[in-house]
Order: C-alpha cells, then structure tokens, then sequence
C-alpha cells in the first residue's frame, strides 16, 4: 500500500457500493465526495444513459478518461464509474493522487441489486451478459486496486468502517474533525 494519499479512489462494479459508501466514508473524514458518473452528467447537462447512448461506448470512454485525467484533487473520496477501468491513463492518474479501493461483490450479490442495466449508463464493450461483463472487468478492477473489500453481505457502515481501519494510518488529512467515526 501506498506510503500516504491524500484521496480515497473508490472502484467497482455497477451495484457494489462506491456511491453509497463513499458518500459515508466522505462525512466520516471530513472530505468531499465526487462521483465522476454524475460529474459526467452534469458536465454534459443530460442522463449518463444519455451520454452513453450518444457516444457510444468508445466515445463515452474517450470522455470518462479526458474527465479522470482533469481530475487534481486533494481530501476528496472519487467513486469512478463502474467503466473507468477501461481509461488507462485516468486511472493512472488517479492511482498518483490516492489510494484506489476495489469494492468487490460477488456476482450473485450484484445481479440482485442491478435492477435498471437498461438505464444505468452501464458500458459494455462487447454486449454479452451482465455476468460476462463482471468476468471481463474482475482482472481490471484488480489490476488497479490498491486495496480490495468485499461488500457481499455487509451493509455500507461496516465496509466503511473495514476501508477507514485499513487506510486510516496512512491518510493525509488537514481536518482533525475527520478522525472522528460520526
């Protein structure tokens, strides 16, 4: 693990917990949370399924990288999409400015709580099955990953509290009011 970081890089799968979790582990620190879907969305003033649907998955990805790659932050938790595992050089980027947490769910676990693939703004290269997709991206996902927690069933306080015990002695912070679990 890295020595000290200054952001907490959250990665995974479409219904592993980076949105939910990440806001949580943003208020228990004291940083911002930015979630780059939504980033994109704004940014693009419409529906990531709407980007998507757009720019197809090449274009989308060539956006989700340029997006990564102007990210210069310090004290913030980034939940990435799902897909920013495609972007090499964003997540390079990212990986210098942070520790990159892989939220790892199994695939049962995530079927279940994947309901709308049809509107997500899922990327998927090679339009098989939600199921190839998760044994497509696992090798990426942990390629990247810093640090891996498994979310299956564990609710979002106690991966929280699993990333902050792991990662806690090595986080840079200005905020003393961070060190407290609220």
């Amino acid at each position: 693990m890295k020595r000290h970081f200054h952001n907490i890089i959250l990665i995974g799968m479409a219904g592993a917990g980076k949105s939910t979790v990440g806001a949580l582990l943003a208020r228990r620190t004291g940083f911002t949370f930015l979630d780059t879907d939504l980033l994109i969305a704004r940014q693009q003033g419409r529906p990531i399924q709407e980007v998507l649907d757009l720019l197809g998955p090449d274009g989308f990805s060539r956006l989700e990288d340029a997006v990564l790659l102007s990210l210069d932050l310090r004290h913030h938790v980034i939940a990435t999409g799902g897909s920013g595992i495609y972007c090499h050089a964003g997540m390079e980027h990212l990986r210098s400015q942070g520790i990159v947490i892989l939220l790892e769910a199994g695939l049962d676990a995530l079927t279940e709580r994947v309901r709308n693939l049809d509107s997500r703004g899922l990327v998927n290269p090679g339009g098989g099955s939600f199921a190839e997709l998760y044994r497509q991206r696992l090798p990426l996902y942990r390629r990247y990953a810093d640090l891996t927690v498994a979310t299956s069933g564990c609710g979002p306080a106690e991966v929280c509290r699993t990333i902050l015990d792991a990662v806690r002695p090595r986080l840079c912070r200005t905020r003393e009011a961070g060190d407290r679990e609220g």
